[in-house]
């Protein structure tokens, strides 16, 4: 099976083509094509489909076999492959995902997408949306995990988010901290979690634990998520830089509510996967 690997600011994926009718456990294959060691190494694999309702579709399966809604940094990587790979014509194109149609608009130079500027829609802030147990919208609530507590804000941008606020990310003991929130008993369908530090009215720092990946270097659902976050709780404007390891995106809640995403994607090289 042919893939491409591809990141987008260091959140990387194998990228395989799933058009053709084949009979494939890309869950099975997803643990097995991602595992750093013994695999080609990935945060999860992005498949390629034909679509009722849109230009194309596609799935995002995580390393560990679960399969996602959506994925930020995956539909700026996927919308630069069927592109570039002349699956799709012209520079805005509709993607069919599990949250619903996607938008992206490829900006690009001879030939080459350079940045991708996604809609992410709406976020959903009610807890019944997200889901988060309890009522009204998710702000500023507390929670009591590894005998410490933490205030935190969820949102649903694409997929459920929580998002801390702290002094220092780098400071922070993500995989333990991280893996207890995202397996909290108040986040039924379990949560990603972004820990955020506010730079100023216009920039944002953010690190990432994703339900199913783990630490992860860049999460594009949760910069938008942490950017309406940001909002909920008067610390910045509606446009703001959200500054990752390996780089920024750049996050805007419209005046239309929709939330749009712009950022960069990488094809790294391209393979065969063997039995």
């Amino acid at each position: 099976m042919k893939f491409m690997k591809m990141h987008g600011l260091g959140n990387d994926f194998l990228v395989i083509d799933g058009r053709v009718p084949e009979s494939v456990d890309y869950s099975a294959l997803a643990k097995r094509a991602c595992e750093r060691h013994t695999g080609v190494g990935a945060d999860g694999i992005l498949v390629v489909e034909d679509s009722d309702a849109a230009d194309i579709r596609m799935r995002i399966i995580n390393s560990d076999g679960s399969e996602a809604e959506m994925c930020g940094n995956g539909i700026r990587c996927f919308a630069k492959y069927v592109y570039e790979q002349g699956i799709v014509k012209g520079t805005e194109l509709t993607v069919e995902t599990l949250a619903g149609i996607m938008r992206p608009t490829l900006i690009v130079r001879n030939g080459v997408v350079e940045q991708v500027r996604v809609d992410m829609g709406q976020p959903f802030l009610e807890c019944s949306q997200i889901p988060v147990v309890g009522e009204g919208r998710c702000i500023g609530r507390t929670l009591e995990v590894l005998g410490q507590t933490v205030e935190y804000t969820s949102v649903l941008v694409g997929v459920p988010h929580t998002i801390i606020f702290v002094d220092d990310p780098g400071a922070v003991d993500i995989d333990a901290l991280g893996s207890a929130i995202e397996h909290a008993p108040v986040f039924p369908r379990r949560t990603n979690v972004n820990f955020a530090h506010v730079i100023d009215r216009n920039t944002v720092e953010m690190r990432t634990w994703e339900r199913g990946c783990g630490r992860t270097l860049c999460c594009g659902t949760g910069a938008s998520s942490t950017a309406v976050a940001c909002v909920l709780n008067g610390k910045t404007g509606r446009s703001v830089d959200i500054r990752i390891a390996l780089g920024t995106l750049h996050i805007d809640w419209a005046e239309d509510d929709h939330v749009y995403m712009t950022g960069p994607a990488a094809a790294v090289c391209v393979g065969e996967l063997l039995d």
